[in-house]
C-alpha cells in the first residue's frame, strides 16, 4: 500500500512540477535554515534549480549550530517588504523556525508535512511562508510540498475575509 500510495504522489509531483512550472519561474523565493534543517534546505535549492525559480539562500551556510530565529526574521522582513514573493525556512522540526517567522508583521508561515497541508495552506490561509522540519520530512517528501506550495494560488472568496480579520488584529494588537 506504501508503494502504491509514494508512486501515485510521484506520477502527481511530476505532473503538477510541469503543469506549473511557468507561474513558478516568475516567483521570488527567499530561503534559509538553521543547522537541523541544512542537509534539506540543500536538496531544496537544487529542486528550486531544476523548477527554474529564482531565490536567494539567506544560510546558514553551514552545518554549524546557528541561532534559528535570526534565519526567520530575516526571510519574514523580505517577505513582508515584498522583496519576495514567498519563503522557505527549514529546522529540525520547523516548530521554532515557523513560531519566529510568526512574530514578523504580515507573515503567514505554515508549519507543513504532507502535500495536501501544502496546498491548502495556500488556497485557505495564503501562506507567504513554508516551514517544514528537516529531521522530520524527507527529501523526496519535501520536494513535493514545495512544488505543490509554490504551484497553488490563493483561492480567495470566503478565505480572503478571514485573512483580512488576521491582518486587522494584527495591526490593531500592539501585543503581538
Amino acid at each position: 500500500m506504501k508503494k502504491c500510495v509514494y508512486f501515485l504522489l510521484k506520477i502527481w509531483y511530476t505532473v503538477s512540477s510541469k503543469k506549473f512550472g511557468g507561474f513558478m519561474m516568475s516567483l521570488k523565493v527567499a530561503i534559509a535554515s538553521d543547522h537541523g534543517g541544512f542537509d534539506l534546505k540543500q536538496k531544496i535549492v537544487e529542486h528550486l534549480k531544476v523548477l527554474g525559480v529564482e531565490y536567494e539562500d539567506f544560510g546558514s551556510h553551514t552545518p554549524d549550530a546557528v541561532d534559528y530565529p535570526d534565519y526567520a526574521f530575516t526571510v519574514g522582513t523580505k517577505v513582508v517588504d515584498k522583496v519576495f514573493d514567498r519563503g522557505i525556512l527549514i529546522c529540525g522540526t520547523g516548530v521554532g523556525i515557523s513560531i519566529a517567522a510568526n512574530k514578523v508583521k504580515g507573515v503567514r508561515c505554515a508549519l507543513v508535512h504532507d502535500v495536501f497541508t501544502a496546498k491548502a495552506t495556500r488556497e485557505h490561509n495564503d501562506s507567504n511562508i513554508l516551514a517544514m522540519g528537516g529531521r522530520v520530512v524527507g527529501d523526496e517528501l519535501a520536494k513535493m510540498i514545495v512544488s505543490t506550495w509554490l504551484g497553488t494560488d490563493f483561492m480567495g472568496a470566503h478565505h480572503a475575509g478571514r485573512i483580512e480579520k488576521i491582518t486587522s488584529f494584527e495591526a490593531n494588537n500592539e501585543k503581538m
